[in-house]
């Protein structure tokens, strides 16, 4: 189903090429923020330009490349009111596959491409003593903090199964959240980051296996092995929006069509 959307978006390929130069250049803006912020200062909650580049890069990369895979899944309200979701639902194909497929959109591979230029940019201006664990780091939590925002994306869009207009609610915490971890914990409140990582695991994403890469200091004091984490915390995340999408299937009573 991917490849009959990329296809027919192929077809008009100048139109997707002004598409995904404009995608791209929207999402760079945020960049452009941090950029202006650093004409006044040289660091922000004590980290540098270079290592708020490796946040920004590493969040914005984790954020696009789930939005790439699984971000159709946030129109599941729409599906559900026109009664498509019906149609998904008899075919002989698993129906999240489906609602992730659904009109594939290649264009948000602009996101997670200009995060990894910002990124690769980062690592030539922060000063890392690279071992064989820091660079396995690095791996793991580009990986994991996809995972962890492809789960964002699934677990609450399915609250749309009850609430039809909830996708701004799924929003503020997917995008919201990848906007709040491009800037250093340090300039948060203790309680907020307690949050991230207790509640909503938005700081397995990047903020905790940063610390260990760029050896920097955990404002909670949390042991050494939290920053090594983020693949637990990936597959919790992953049962749990797995769990949230099987009771929305179940309460879904479909539109009689």
């Amino acid at each position: 189903m991917a490849g009959m959307w990329t296809r027919s978006t192929m077809a008009y390929r100048t139109s997707f090429v002004l598409m995904l130069t404009a995608s791209t250049a929207v999402t760079a803006l945020d960049f452009v923020v941090l950029l202006l912020m650093f004409q006044h200062t040289d660091q922000l909650g004590g980290w540098s330009l270079g290592e708020l580049g490796f946040l920004y890069g590493t969040s914005s990369f984790a954020l696009g490349t789930a939005n790439l895979l699984v971000g159709s899944v946030d129109a599941l309200g729409e599906r559900i009111r026109s009664g498509t979701l019906d149609t998904m639902l008899i075919r002989p194909a698993p129906a999240l596959a489906q609602v992730c497929a659904e009109r594939f959109s290649l264009r948000r591979v602009g996101r997670p491409v200009q995060a990894a230029v910002i990124l690769g940019w980062s690592l030539t201006r922060v000063q890392v003593a690279w071992t064989a664990d820091r660079v396995l780091l690095l791996a793991v939590l580009l990986v994991c903090g996809s995972v962890i925002f492809g789960a964002l994306f699934i677990g609450f869009s399915t609250v749309q199964f009850w609430w039809g207009e909830a996708s701004e609610f799924q929003n503020s915490f997917t995008y919201g959240g990848a906007t709040m971890l491009q800037y250093p914990p340090t300039i948060f409140a203790k309680e907020l980051v307690a949050g991230t990582v207790f509640g909503l695991p938005l700081a397995f994403v990047n903020w905790l296996p940063a610390l260990h890469i760029l050896g920097k200091p955990d404002p909670l004091g949390l042991p050494e092995a939290f920053r090594f984490a983020s693949p637990l915390a990936a597959l919790l995340c992953v049962l749990a929006a797995g769990l949230a999408w099987r009771a929305g299937l179940r309460a879904y009573r479909g539109t009689g069509t």
